[in-house]
């Protein structure tokens, strides 16, 4: 019924070819329409405690590091440490 794919080496996945910029983006696309959502759900039931005040930091931090790990402090590819 369901047919599961895993991406192997041979399956032609490789690690170079992740780009971190595209995933930075999708990660901030997915932050940015979710929040809205979380915060009108929050809104349209209990109203008592603001449950989204701890998710939404929370997930800002996580965006943030994303950024920082993408943009500030990236890896050079022709670095390689050899033990």
């Amino acid at each position: 019924m369901f047919k599961l794919h895993i991406m192997t080496a041979s399956a032609g996945y490789n690690a170079t070819s992740i780009q971190p910029q595209k995933g930075f983006r999708i990660h901030l696309i997915v932050f940015l329409l979710s929040t809205p959502a979380i915060w009108l759900v929050w809104y349209l039931t209990d109203r008592t405690y603001p449950w989204p005040l701890w998710s939404t930091p929370a997930w800002a931090v996580g965006v943030l590091f994303h950024y920082l790990g993408v943009y500030v402090f990236k890896k050079s590819k022709t670095h390689n440490i050899k033990a």
